[in-house]
């Protein structure tokens, strides 16, 4: 799952990033309305976090510029404006829920899984591949009733080869996969999560294998397929 927020105080939004992604998803974090409206143009982004403090619009009015556009993501907002017509007014432009500043972590996640579970469930299906299972919405993997502890590169890996199950996924995939705004991760990075992520399925009776495709990338395909 893919996250954009857009969140102009520098330390708010490298926190808010690391909470993100420790939950298992991945974010782009950018600063302006402007650099939220490229980003909106070339990724198909799950969630969106929201401040309304721009520094160069409000954000309000890109909500609502956004919502008639044909945006039909969930959006959170962020932001300091806790007055109730502050409130209705942000539900009102097109926000799925409002979360007044200063927040807890835990609720700004426990809010977004639940926006995520509203969303329609042909976005985000249960990704299943013999006994692997694995949640896009809560990040959550499992083989049978167990649960698969794994770190969020790990995730982003899983996910991936299980959209691709049965079918090469080109190393090029996992390197934009793994590519957040300023961020951009090299094949050793890519390596590693695989390997790792390889050995923790080796564990299990997941009916999967995890193999390289030399000079293409990595196959999920079934157990003595």
């Amino acid at each position: 799952m893919r996250v954009l927020l857009i969140e102009d105080r520098a330390r708010l939004r490298e926190l808010l990033g690391e909470a993100v992604r420790e939950a298992g998803w991945r974010v782009d974090a950018v600063e302006t309305a402007e650099e939220g409206r490229a980003a909106l143009a070339v990724v198909d982004y799950d969630l969106l976090l929201l401040d309304l403090g721009l520094p160069d619009e409000d954000g309000l009015d890109l909500l609502r510029e956004l919502r008639a556009g044909g945006m039909a993501i969930p959006v959170l907002v962020l932001t300091a404006r806790g007055a109730v017509d502050e409130r209705i007014a942000g539900l009102d432009a097109g926000a799925d829920d409002y979360l007044v500043k200063p927040f807890n972590n835990g609720e700004l996640l426990a809010r977004a899984r639940a926006l995520l579970r509203r969303a329609p469930s042909s976005a985000m299906p249960i990704l299943e591949y013999g006994r692997l299972c694995f949640d896009p919405a809560t990040a959550r993997a499992s083989c049978g009733q167990e649960e698969i502890p794994l770190s969020p590169r790990e995730r982003a890996v899983l996910e991936l080869l299980l959209r691709n199950a049965g079918r090469a996924l080109a190393k090029r995939k996992l390197e934009e996969a793994f590519s957040e705004f300023g961020e951009e991760k090299g094949a050793n990075a890519i390596e590693l999560a695989v390997s790792r992520l390889r050995r923790k399925l080796e564990s299990l009776d997941t009916g999967c294998d995890l193999v390289t495709v030399r000079g293409v990338g990595y196959l999920l395909r079934e157990t003595g397929s």
